[in-house]
Protein backbone atom coordinates (compact mmCIF):
# COMPACT_ATOMS: atom_id res chain seq x y z
CA UNK A 1 0.00 0.00 0.00
CA UNK A 2 2.63 2.49 0.85
CA UNK A 3 5.27 1.21 -1.59
CA UNK A 4 6.94 4.92 -3.50
CA UNK A 5 4.34 6.24 -1.42
CA UNK A 6 5.03 9.92 -0.16
CA UNK A 7 3.71 10.16 3.71
CA UNK A 8 3.53 13.28 6.01
CA UNK A 9 2.83 12.76 10.06
CA UNK A 10 2.27 16.00 11.70
CA UNK A 11 3.47 15.78 15.02
CA UNK A 12 5.48 13.10 14.04
CA UNK A 13 8.24 13.62 16.60
CA UNK A 14 6.06 12.06 19.42
CA UNK A 15 5.75 8.20 21.21
CA UNK A 16 2.91 7.57 18.52
CA UNK A 17 5.22 9.15 15.26
CA UNK A 18 8.13 7.02 16.27
CA UNK A 19 6.10 3.72 16.16
CA UNK A 20 4.63 4.55 13.04
CA UNK A 21 7.77 5.22 11.65
CA UNK A 22 9.82 2.02 12.69
CA UNK A 23 6.61 0.20 11.05
CA UNK A 24 6.33 2.17 7.86
CA UNK A 25 9.54 2.27 7.08
CA UNK A 26 9.92 -1.72 6.02
CA UNK A 27 6.84 -0.96 3.75
CA UNK A 28 9.25 0.27 1.10
CA UNK A 29 7.87 4.03 1.22
CA UNK A 30 9.95 7.00 -0.83
CA UNK A 31 9.65 9.14 1.79
CA UNK A 32 8.33 9.87 5.10
CA UNK A 33 7.93 13.41 5.80
CA UNK A 34 8.18 14.18 9.47
CA UNK A 35 6.47 18.09 10.26
CA UNK A 36 6.94 18.93 14.07
CA UNK A 37 7.79 21.78 15.82
CA UNK A 38 10.82 20.79 18.32
CA UNK A 39 13.91 21.45 16.27
CA UNK A 40 15.68 18.94 18.87
CA UNK A 41 13.38 15.83 19.05
CA UNK A 42 13.84 16.00 14.91
CA UNK A 43 17.55 15.87 15.82
CA UNK A 44 17.17 13.22 18.43
CA UNK A 45 14.69 11.37 15.62
CA UNK A 46 16.96 11.47 12.87
CA UNK A 47 19.93 9.71 14.57
CA UNK A 48 17.48 7.11 15.87
CA UNK A 49 16.58 5.53 12.33
CA UNK A 50 19.50 7.26 10.38
CA UNK A 51 17.28 6.70 7.26
CA UNK A 52 17.83 8.97 4.09
CA UNK A 53 13.83 8.09 3.29
CA UNK A 54 13.07 9.63 6.49
CA UNK A 55 13.14 13.84 5.99
CA UNK A 56 12.16 16.37 8.54
CA UNK A 57 10.60 19.97 8.20
CA UNK A 58 10.11 22.19 11.06
CA UNK A 59 6.53 23.80 11.28
CA UNK A 60 3.61 24.06 13.08
CA UNK A 61 0.00 23.24 12.03
CA UNK A 62 -1.51 26.67 12.93
CA UNK A 63 0.33 28.26 9.67
CA UNK A 64 -1.74 27.75 6.68
CA UNK A 65 1.11 28.16 4.47
CA UNK A 66 3.59 25.81 6.47
CA UNK A 67 0.88 23.18 5.38
CA UNK A 68 0.02 23.84 1.93
CA UNK A 69 4.03 23.57 1.19
CA UNK A 70 4.54 20.56 2.99
CA UNK A 71 1.48 18.60 1.60
CA UNK A 72 3.36 18.96 -1.68
CA UNK A 73 2.94 15.70 -3.50
CA UNK A 74 2.45 13.97 -0.84
CA UNK A 75 -0.21 10.72 -0.60
CA UNK A 76 -1.10 10.07 3.02
CA UNK A 77 -1.06 12.39 5.98
CA UNK A 78 -1.40 10.96 9.62
CA UNK A 79 -2.45 13.95 11.47
CA UNK A 80 -0.80 13.28 15.08
CA UNK A 81 0.19 16.71 15.81
CA UNK A 82 -2.64 18.17 18.94
CA UNK A 83 -2.37 19.66 22.38
CA UNK A 84 -3.30 16.53 24.45
CA UNK A 85 -2.52 16.89 28.20
CA UNK A 86 -6.17 17.72 29.78
CA UNK A 87 -4.80 20.62 32.12
CA UNK A 88 -2.41 22.33 29.87
CA UNK A 89 -5.78 22.84 27.66
CA UNK A 90 -8.03 23.39 30.39
CA UNK A 91 -5.19 26.11 31.19
CA UNK A 92 -5.06 27.70 27.78
CA UNK A 93 -8.09 26.67 25.84
CA UNK A 94 -6.97 29.53 23.13
CA UNK A 95 -3.81 27.83 22.53
CA UNK A 96 -5.59 23.97 22.51
CA UNK A 97 -8.14 25.88 20.03
CA UNK A 98 -5.91 27.11 17.72
CA UNK A 99 -3.92 24.00 17.26
CA UNK A 100 -6.31 20.93 17.84
CA UNK A 101 -9.61 22.88 15.85
CA UNK A 102 -7.93 25.46 13.43
CA UNK A 103 -4.76 23.52 12.85
CA UNK A 104 -6.58 20.50 11.80
CA UNK A 105 -8.69 22.58 9.16
CA UNK A 106 -5.27 23.62 7.81
CA UNK A 107 -4.94 20.06 7.33
CA UNK A 108 -7.62 19.62 5.31
CA UNK A 109 -7.68 22.52 3.29
CA UNK A 110 -3.96 21.56 2.78
CA UNK A 111 -4.72 18.49 1.50
CA UNK A 112 -7.53 19.54 -0.68
CA UNK A 113 -5.35 21.75 -2.29
CA UNK A 114 -2.22 19.30 -2.75
CA UNK A 115 -4.73 16.32 -3.86
CA UNK A 116 -3.92 14.44 -1.35
CA UNK A 117 -5.03 10.76 -1.52
CA UNK A 118 -6.12 9.86 2.53
CA UNK A 119 -5.73 12.13 5.04
CA UNK A 120 -5.96 9.62 8.92
CA UNK A 121 -7.10 11.69 12.04
CA UNK A 122 -5.90 10.84 15.54
CA UNK A 123 -8.74 10.87 17.63
CA UNK A 124 -9.28 9.93 21.55
CA UNK A 125 -12.13 8.45 23.76
CA UNK A 126 -12.29 11.93 25.19
CA UNK A 127 -13.59 13.37 22.02
CA UNK A 128 -17.21 10.57 23.25
CA UNK A 129 -19.10 13.21 25.48
CA UNK A 130 -16.36 15.25 25.86
CA UNK A 131 -16.45 16.88 29.44
CA UNK A 132 -12.66 18.51 29.32
CA UNK A 133 -11.95 21.19 26.54
CA UNK A 134 -9.07 19.00 24.96
CA UNK A 135 -11.57 16.57 24.32
CA UNK A 136 -14.10 19.35 22.87
CA UNK A 137 -11.32 20.21 20.48
CA UNK A 138 -10.76 16.99 19.51
CA UNK A 139 -14.76 15.85 18.94
CA UNK A 140 -14.81 19.46 16.62
CA UNK A 141 -11.30 17.58 14.81
CA UNK A 142 -13.81 14.86 13.75
CA UNK A 143 -16.67 16.24 12.99
CA UNK A 144 -14.34 18.66 10.28
CA UNK A 145 -12.46 15.59 9.19
CA UNK A 146 -15.72 13.25 8.64
CA UNK A 147 -17.71 16.51 6.96
CA UNK A 148 -14.34 17.12 4.94
CA UNK A 149 -15.56 14.25 2.84
CA UNK A 150 -18.54 16.39 1.46
CA UNK A 151 -16.73 18.99 -0.18
CA UNK A 152 -15.75 16.87 -3.73
CA UNK A 153 -11.98 16.72 -3.55
CA UNK A 154 -9.77 13.68 -4.70
CA UNK A 155 -8.87 13.48 -0.74
CA UNK A 156 -10.58 10.94 1.30
CA UNK A 157 -10.41 11.51 5.46
CA UNK A 158 -11.06 9.28 8.63
CA UNK A 159 -10.57 9.29 12.26
CA UNK A 160 -9.60 6.62 14.30
CA UNK A 161 -10.69 6.70 18.21
CA UNK A 162 -7.84 5.06 20.55
CA UNK A 163 -7.45 5.51 24.36
CA UNK A 164 -4.59 5.39 26.59
CA UNK A 165 -1.33 4.42 24.70
CA UNK A 166 0.84 2.59 26.99
CA UNK A 167 4.15 4.11 27.96
CA UNK A 168 3.71 7.43 25.63
CA UNK A 169 5.09 10.85 26.50
CA UNK A 170 3.82 11.95 29.74
CA UNK A 171 2.05 8.36 30.36
CA UNK A 172 0.98 7.56 34.15
CA UNK A 173 2.75 4.38 33.77
CA UNK A 174 6.78 6.33 33.37
CA UNK A 175 4.93 8.59 36.16
CA UNK A 176 4.25 5.16 38.69
CA UNK A 177 7.58 3.80 37.93
CA UNK A 178 9.48 6.88 38.46
CA UNK A 179 7.32 7.42 42.21
CA UNK A 180 7.45 3.94 43.06
CA UNK A 181 11.72 3.99 42.15
CA UNK A 182 12.04 7.20 44.24
CA UNK A 183 10.20 5.94 47.07
CA UNK A 184 7.32 8.75 46.95
CA UNK A 185 3.99 8.27 46.87
CA UNK A 186 1.58 6.88 44.13
CA UNK A 187 -0.35 10.44 43.31
CA UNK A 188 -3.61 9.22 41.67
CA UNK A 189 -6.38 12.05 41.29
CA UNK A 190 -9.23 9.65 42.69
CA UNK A 191 -9.01 6.05 43.65
CA UNK A 192 -12.13 5.00 41.88
CA UNK A 193 -10.61 6.23 37.93
CA UNK A 194 -10.41 4.00 35.21
CA UNK A 195 -9.18 4.09 31.75
CA UNK A 196 -9.12 2.58 28.35
CA UNK A 197 -4.98 1.23 27.33
CA UNK A 198 -3.93 0.04 24.34
CA UNK A 199 -0.18 -0.54 23.47
CA UNK A 200 2.04 1.67 20.61
CA UNK A 201 1.40 -1.33 17.94
CA UNK A 202 -2.38 -1.44 18.65
CA UNK A 203 -2.67 1.76 17.85
CA UNK A 204 -0.62 1.72 14.61
CA UNK A 205 -2.40 -1.41 13.62
CA UNK A 206 -5.77 0.71 14.12
CA UNK A 207 -4.23 3.34 11.82
CA UNK A 208 -2.83 0.76 9.43
CA UNK A 209 -6.40 -1.08 9.19
CA UNK A 210 -8.36 2.95 8.87
CA UNK A 211 -5.81 3.72 6.12
CA UNK A 212 -6.17 0.51 3.69
CA UNK A 213 -10.09 0.10 4.46
CA UNK A 214 -11.69 3.57 4.77
CA UNK A 215 -14.13 4.82 2.37
CA UNK A 216 -13.87 8.21 4.35
CA UNK A 217 -15.70 9.02 6.73
CA UNK A 218 -15.56 6.46 9.36
CA UNK A 219 -14.17 6.58 12.73
CA UNK A 220 -12.57 3.74 13.38
CA UNK A 221 -12.61 2.43 17.04
CA UNK A 222 -10.37 -0.17 18.61
CA UNK A 223 -12.22 -2.55 21.50
CA UNK A 224 -9.54 -2.39 23.82
CA UNK A 225 -9.42 -3.36 27.43
CA UNK A 226 -9.93 -1.32 30.74
CA UNK A 227 -9.05 -1.20 34.23
CA UNK A 228 -8.85 0.42 37.28
CA UNK A 229 -5.62 2.81 38.05
CA UNK A 230 -5.29 1.49 41.59
CA UNK A 231 -4.88 -1.45 39.92
CA UNK A 232 -2.12 -0.43 37.47
CA UNK A 233 -0.01 1.12 40.30
CA UNK A 234 -0.58 -2.05 42.37
CA UNK A 235 0.87 -4.27 39.67
CA UNK A 236 3.87 -1.93 39.45
CA UNK A 237 4.61 -2.03 42.96
CA UNK A 238 4.59 -5.49 42.96
CA UNK A 239 6.83 -5.86 39.97
CA UNK A 240 9.54 -3.19 41.65
CA UNK A 241 8.51 -5.27 45.07
CA UNK A 242 8.63 -2.35 46.67
CA UNK A 243 5.00 -0.51 48.44
CA UNK A 244 4.37 2.96 48.67
CA UNK A 245 1.79 4.82 49.40
CA UNK A 246 -1.17 6.12 47.58
CA UNK A 247 -2.58 9.00 48.10
CA UNK A 248 -5.47 10.77 46.54
CA UNK A 249 -4.83 14.34 44.92
CA UNK A 250 -8.58 14.82 43.60
CA UNK A 251 -9.97 15.11 40.49
CA UNK A 252 -8.78 17.45 38.36
CA UNK A 253 -11.16 19.95 35.93
CA UNK A 254 -12.41 18.23 33.19
CA UNK A 255 -11.46 15.10 34.52
CA UNK A 256 -13.69 12.00 34.23
CA UNK A 257 -14.06 9.21 36.80
CA UNK A 258 -14.88 6.43 34.08
CA UNK A 259 -13.94 7.30 30.02
CA UNK A 260 -16.04 5.93 27.51
CA UNK A 261 -15.74 5.02 23.63
CA UNK A 262 -18.52 5.79 21.81
CA UNK A 263 -22.17 7.72 23.04
CA UNK A 264 -25.32 6.23 23.22
CA UNK A 265 -26.40 8.38 19.75
CA UNK A 266 -23.33 7.14 18.24
CA UNK A 267 -24.14 3.44 19.16
CA UNK A 268 -27.48 3.86 16.63
CA UNK A 269 -25.04 3.66 14.00
CA UNK A 270 -22.00 1.38 14.63
CA UNK A 271 -20.82 -1.66 13.21
CA UNK A 272 -18.83 -3.98 14.53
CA UNK A 273 -15.81 -5.09 12.01
CA UNK A 274 -13.36 -7.39 11.62
CA UNK A 275 -13.66 -8.49 15.00
CA UNK A 276 -11.61 -6.22 17.29
CA UNK A 277 -12.79 -2.89 15.49
CA UNK A 278 -16.38 -0.65 15.83
CA UNK A 279 -16.80 1.58 12.92
CA UNK A 280 -19.08 4.26 13.87
CA UNK A 281 -20.94 6.08 10.62
CA UNK A 282 -22.03 9.15 10.60
CA UNK A 283 -25.60 10.88 10.05
CA UNK A 284 -24.45 12.78 7.13
CA UNK A 285 -24.62 10.94 3.70
CA UNK A 286 -21.36 10.17 2.03
CA UNK A 287 -21.87 8.25 -1.16
CA UNK A 288 -20.87 4.46 -1.05
CA UNK A 289 -20.06 4.25 3.22
CA UNK A 290 -23.22 2.61 4.07
CA UNK A 291 -23.34 0.24 0.86
CA UNK A 292 -19.55 -0.50 2.09
CA UNK A 293 -20.21 -1.73 6.06
CA UNK A 294 -24.72 -2.97 5.32
CA UNK A 295 -23.85 -6.33 5.47
CA UNK A 296 -21.72 -6.02 9.10
CA UNK A 297 -23.26 -6.77 12.46
CA UNK A 298 -24.52 -3.65 14.40
CA UNK A 299 -23.50 -3.84 17.75
CA UNK A 300 -25.55 -5.41 20.89
CA UNK A 301 -24.93 -2.91 23.05
CA UNK A 302 -25.28 0.91 23.82
CA UNK A 303 -21.74 2.12 25.40
CA UNK A 304 -18.25 1.20 26.36
CA UNK A 305 -18.03 2.25 29.28
CA UNK A 306 -13.99 1.67 31.38
CA UNK A 307 -16.18 1.56 34.74
CA UNK A 308 -17.95 -1.51 33.05
CA UNK A 309 -15.53 -4.21 32.96
CA UNK A 310 -11.50 -4.33 34.37
CA UNK A 311 -8.74 -6.19 33.90
CA UNK A 312 -7.74 -8.47 36.49
CA UNK A 313 -3.73 -8.06 38.17
CA UNK A 314 -2.43 -11.10 35.77
CA UNK A 315 -3.93 -9.57 32.52
CA UNK A 316 -2.37 -5.84 33.74
CA UNK A 317 0.73 -7.57 34.48
CA UNK A 318 0.61 -9.25 30.81
CA UNK A 319 -0.44 -6.16 29.07
CA UNK A 320 2.38 -4.43 30.87
CA UNK A 321 4.91 -7.19 30.33
CA UNK A 322 3.78 -6.89 26.59
CA UNK A 323 4.52 -3.56 25.94
CA UNK A 324 7.93 -3.62 27.30
CA UNK A 325 7.27 -2.26 30.76
CA UNK A 326 8.27 -4.73 33.74
CA UNK A 327 11.53 -5.35 31.92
Amino acid sequence: MFKNKRILVTGGTGSWGYELVSQLLPQEPKEIVVFSRNESSQVAMSRTFEDKRLSFCIGDIRDREAMLEACKEVDYVYHLAALKHVPICEDHPYEALKTNVIGTQNVIEAAIANRVKRVIYISTDKAANPSNFYGMTKAIGEKLIVYANLLRSDTTFVCVRGGNVLGTNGSVIHLFKQQIRDGHPVRITDKRMTRFFLTLQDAIRLLFKASEESVGGEIFVITMPACKIVDLAQVLMEHAGREVEMVETGVRPGEKIHEILLTDYESQSTVVYDGQYLVILPPIEIPGLRERYRHYPAIAIKSFSSGESHMNKVQIREMLAGGGFLS
